[in-house]
């Protein structure tokens, strides 16, 4: 009986450390971003850096990534800055503040490239991008289930008006399930191959090989978004807009 009570105490005593450290440890959290918050506010702008980059170290977030993002445009760092506000909408598509301030960002640069998207293409990966990987693969579960249900009643009622009712409810609430699932998987590939990268040197020539002895095809500037095809040793493949070429793995940065 001693026994039992012994090891219930242990446990009580073993929850409230964990409670409390987590308590302190959200606390000091919260210290440091207010500190970075302040060395901001003051215009510290490289110690508001690292005291953002720091906490991103520890446990990233859309809003880290964004003050990060502010922080690096105020010191003139517009790749930074570019790069910081595409990784804040990865993890949160509709954060209005970050789409305007990246749009701002891109303004500035010397290579504001629109990609020339066929217009269902783009109406796609707006839809997709609109919520982020989790949101899309719990509501493609939720429709799932309900449309599960729907099946289920329309097999299992006798009225008519029900079953009819039943039927039009699960076949779309699995149609959506499937989309959401798609959805999901898309930016679950995005994420895991990261082959979205933003240029981060001044000024970088793009060539025809992975090698310096190829032919120089076009240059790119800082700020610039790229997409990464190919990999080879310390060369990738991008394509800026229609143009395609190979620059040295150093002169970007994955978002």
């Amino acid at each position: 009986m001693l026994k039992v009570e012994s090891l219930k105490l242990k446990g009580l005593c073993l929850g409230a450390m964990l409670i409390i450290n987590s308590l302190l440890f959200a606390q000091e959290t919260q210290s440091a971003f207010d500190k970075a918050n302040t060395a901001y506010a003051e215009g510290q702008y490289e110690e508001a850096a690292k005291g953002y980059e720091a906490l991103i170290a520890e446990q990233p977030n859309a809003v880290l990534y964004y003050n990060l993002g502010n922080a690096r445009f105020k010191q003139g760092e517009l790749a930074q800055a570019i790069l910081n506000y595409e990784r804040a909408l990865r993890l949160k598509p509709n954060y209005k503040d970050a789409q305007y301030n990246l749009k701002f960002a891109q303004s500035k640069i010397t290579d504001n490239i629109v990609e020339q998207d066929f217009f269902l293409s783009a109406w796609i990966r707006a839809i997709r991008n609109s919520l982020s990987e989790s949101t899309w693969f719990i509501l493609s579960i939720c429709l799932f289930i309900i449309g599960l249900v729907g099946i289920l009643v329309f097999l299992l009622s006798r009225e008519t008006w029900i079953r009819k009712t039943a039927f039009h409810i699960g076949w779309i609430a699995l149609l959506f399930s499937l989309i959401g699932g798609l959805n999901a998987g898309s930016l679950h590939k995005r994420d895991t191959l990261r082959d979205e990268a933003i240029i981060t040197q001044g000024v970088v020539n793009v060539k025809s090989s992975p090698d310096r002895s190829g032919t120089d095809l076009f240059t790119v500037h800082e700020g610039t978004k790229v997409t990464i095809r190919e990999t080879i040793g310390e060369w990738v493949n991008v394509r800026v807009g229609s143009n395609e070429g190979w620059l040295r793995s150093t002169n970007l940065e994955r978002i």
